[in-house]
């Protein structure tokens, strides 16, 4: 049996990455007119504003990631086995439905938008039918087909079909971010590839029998423990001698800050195997922390976490609606938007957002555990 300590860390980490993601959303809201650029500009970005989207990079990995292993977990409740392949499916398809139609007005604000940026529960929503395709296969060969993804996808980096060409729509969808419809009144961009997040959300579900009731709890540290160690060891050799694994080579910089800014410089569209041995092996690490521990704010990140979409919903709409406020109080000051003039703005912001978001989301938390609704699931 899956304990509901081990589930808890799940989603206490899930929580986790949920609240910095909060942090760069706000960002885009507010302080838009401070552009950063993918890899950023090392040299020229604002160290705050640097290690700011610095640490919104760990939210994606771990989100799919996390993804696959709860695909583990729901195809191995207590007792028996179960396919996943039909739930997998039909939210799939749901993420990618809710990524046009919902979430693409909520970034927006207009309906229709005039751009329809197919972002991370686009990728989500496609990497769980994938998923859904590939779960059978020996856990072995899921293990190798995630790390050949993982680690192959850079290679393919000089593969290049321009707009036109019959390669080029494919191609946009499994790697090179670009428009499917740039022109015409309603555009539509891949702002999330998806090939390198299949190699994750197959990983994480390979990893799903460390979490079973087999593998004794000090066993299941130990391996997130190693993981998270080897992956962070391998992006200081591949990353500190510009090996292989990121498109832009590092720079010695005008000081050791910026030097450290560009080592840590990694590309998160699509993302290359540095952001991914960076992020995701962090995260094991923190996994593996997060089991010995218990306080309030982990229970907080907690209650997030087990309500991933509704929060997602949740705070693209309550940010909408702050925008549009405090055009219509203060007035617009930076076109047609309000926007802060200050950073710690944005982070002060973020504080007070998260306990106001908590009441709602453990509301629903708790209506989703008592209700028989199955869509109540997709949320």
């Amino acid at each position: 049996m899956v304990t509901n300590k081990r589930v808890a860390s799940i989603d206490v980490m899930r929580g986790l990455v949920m609240m910095i993601m909060m942090v760069d959303h706000v960002r885009e809201t507010f302080f838009l007119r401070f552009q950063v650029s993918d890899p950023m500009n090392a040299a020229d970005t604002d160290p705050w504003l640097f290690f700011s989207r610095i640490a919104a990079h760990f939210c994606a990995p771990m989100f799919v990631f996390l993804t696959g292993l709860s695909a583990w977990l729901y195809a191995h409740p207590a007792g028996g086995e179960r396919s996943p392949a039909g739930f997998l499916f039909k939210r799939g398809l749901f993420l990618i439905v809710l990524e046009i139609c919902v979430l693409s007005v909520a970034w927006s604000g207009r309906i229709p938008p005039p751009t329809i940026y197919l972002q991370v529960i686009w990728v989500i929503g496609l990497a769980m039918i994938a998923l859904a395709l590939l779960y059978r296969l020996p856990r072995g060969v899921l293990v190798a087909l995630g790390l050949v993804i993982v680690f192959g996808h850079n290679a393919l980096t000089p593969i290049i079909f321009l707009p036109g060409e019959a390669g080029y729509i494919p191609w946009t969808i499994l790697h090179d971010r670009g428009f499917l419809v740039a022109e015409g009144a309603l555009k539509i961009k891949v702002s999330y590839p998806l090939l390198p997040w299949i190699g994750v959300i197959v990983l994480g579900y390979a990893a799903g029998p460390w979490y079973a009731s087999a593998t004794a709890p000090e066993q299941r540290r130990r391996l997130l423990a190693c993981a998270g160690l080897l992956a962070l060891v391998l992006f200081a050799v591949l990353r500190g001698l510009n090996i292989y694994g990121e498109t832009l080579p590092w720079q010695e910089g005008e000081d050791a800050l910026h030097t450290a800014m560009s080592v840590l410089n990694v590309t998160k569209y699509p993302p290359s195997l540095a952001f991914l041995l960076l992020t995701l092996g962090l995260g094991l690490l923190l996994l593996a922390l997060l089991e010995r521990r218990d306080n309030v704010l982990l229970r907080i990140c907690a209650t997030f976490g087990a309500a991933p979409m509704f929060y997602y919903l949740l705070h693209l709409f309550v940010l909408l609606a702050m925008q549009a406020a405090a055009v219509a109080w203060w007035g617009a000051n930076h076109g047609g938007r309000y926007e802060f003039e200050s950073l710690w703005q944005v982070w002060a912001t973020t504080l007070l957002l998260i306990p106001l978001l908590y009441w709602p989301c453990r509301a629903f938390g708790n209506f989703k555990r008592r209700t028989g609704m199955g869509w109540v699931r997709y949320l």
